[in-house]
């Protein structure tokens, strides 16, 4: 259940991300909460990824899902 509420928030997110020529995948949610994306497209390589990754990503996943501890990037 918990990886389809973070499912539908990255899809959220991806527009935005889209409109920029970057992406988001979902790789993996573990049992003690830490989210795996991955990044793709524009935001692979750029040197703002990670600062979108914690300051946009996780901040809005911790929000809105109960138990998200974490998100990384792999």
């Amino acid at each position: 259940m918990i990886k389809e509420k973070v499912e539908g928030i990255l899809e959220k997110i991806r527009l935005s991300l889209q409109a920029e020529g970057g992406d988001v995948e979902l790789v993996d949610v573990s049992p003690e909460g830490v989210v795996k994306v991955k990044l793709k497209g524009a935001c692979a390589g750029c040197p703002m990824s990670q600062l979108t990754l914690k300051m946009g990503i996780e901040r809005m996943l911790k929000r809105e899902v109960p138990g998200i501890k974490e998100v990384v990037a792999v």
